[in-house]
């Protein structure tokens, strides 16, 4: 089965970092970031689609982030 999920936060480390990690296990990048101006935090937001191939059976309750 094909999954699907979006990263979203502030351009910074930490969500780097879980970006890396997401990538580390098995989940690979789709398509490029798009990049968005919060003015009321001054910062950058990032997003990023990633997507795996999971041998699993589709369920609403899937926790993606242990897959």
């Amino acid at each position: 089965m094909k999954l699907s999920r979006c990263f979203t936060g502030p351009d910074d480390d930490a969500n780097c970092l879980r970006v890396s990690l997401a990538l580390n296990t098995g989940w690979e990048l789709h398509g490029g970031p798009s990049l968005s101006f919060d003015p009321v935090r001054g910062s950058a937001i990032l997003a990023q689609a990633m997507a795996k191939e999971a041998e699993c059976e589709f369920s609403p309750d899937l926790d993606l982030a242990t897959l």
